[in-house]
């Protein structure tokens, strides 16, 4: 489940509340519940189907509200300026993509969920930028992510639930290499982990993710050291409770000068966030993190 962090919107902006259902409204893979915060009615937290699944800060766009959220916020922060292509799969509320559109004018988004009715009352609730700056398709994920044309993207996020579990054909090898397809050279794919001690999904997920780097570099670009981080609080990464753990890769042959994950600078914003966090990267760090784990493979290519 995520966690919110506690910030106060910083806006002044006009109060104008739109129309809000009170209670769960159907949807077209189960049902959706807007829960207001009760000091703050500007303030929305998205539950589907009884699970937290976005925050959303009607007056500040740039207030995402979830702790792994404001981790990627850092490391997009690190790594970019200016606008983004971005590819949202598992849009829900479209709360990273209204920070992104706040945050980096000019940006262009794609946000993919499996729920259309689910997309339609994002729209209609929370003002949600039009297209080109926001473009919402139903549909899933993968099959979605097919049918976008290679290196056309600088990043893509996947933050895809089933209730509390991400649909295993998100989660192999072979899914990897289709992002890494659509993503520009050094681009990065972002992931929201879900897990609990001793993180063995985690693990795994960075197994798939590593060998996946390793198959597109030895056939067009060498890896970079730090090309893969590991990312979330220190109680989660000790493996002592359920949390949330991001994970971050930069897609091969970005430019020369382009910072690896691994900065000083990175370090230190996610430190810096309302609930710090601890960044895992470079070869050593994240083989110690990965341990036994192995990669995962769809059914159909599975290693024996």
């Amino acid at each position: 489940m995520a966690r919110r962090t506690s910030r106060r919107s910083s806006s002044s902006g006009p109060p104008t509340q739109p129309a809000l259902p009170d209670g769960p409204v159907e949807t077209t893979s189960g049902t959706v519940e807007l829960v207001l915060d009760r000091d703050d009615h500007r303030s929305i937290t998205v539950m589907l189907n009884g699970v937290p699944s976005s925050f959303v800060d009607l007056d500040d766009p740039t207030n995402v509200g979830f702790e792994y959220m404001e981790i990627m916020s850092a490391v997009l922060d690190e790594r970019a300026d200016g606008p983004l292509d971005v590819v949202h799969l598992g849009a829900a509320g479209c709360a990273m993509a209204r920070s992104i559109d706040a945050r980096r004018p000019g940006s262009r988004q794609i946000g993919v969920d499996i729920d259309a009715r689910l997309l339609e009352l994002a729209r209609t609730w929370f003002d949600l930028p039009r297209s080109p700056r926001l473009r919402l398709r139903a549909g899933d994920a993968r099959e979605q992510l097919a049918t976008l044309a290679p290196a056309s993207t600088d990043v893509v996020i996947r933050d895809v639930f089933a209730r509390d579990t991400t649909p295993g054909h998100l989660l192999t090898v072979e899914f990897v290499l289709e992002v890494l397809r659509v993503l520009r050279p050094g681009g990065l794919y972002l992931v929201n982990c879900a897990d609990r001690p001793p993180l063995a999904t985690a693990r795994s997920e960075v197994a798939t993710i590593r060998a996946a780097l390793d198959l597109v570099a030895s056939a067009e670009a060498a890896r970079g050291d730090d090309d893969l981080a590991v990312v979330t609080e220190p109680a989660v990464l000790k493996a002592r409770r359920y949390g949330n753990v991001v994970l971050v890769a930069s897609a091969p042959g970005g430019p020369p000068d382009q910072d690896g994950l691994g900065t000083a600078s990175l370090a230190r914003a996610l430190r810096s966030l309302a609930v710090p966090s601890h960044i895992i990267t470079g070869p050593t760090e994240v083989a110690g993190f990965v341990g036994t784990a192995a990669p995962l493979h769809d059914p159909a290519s599975a290693q024996p």
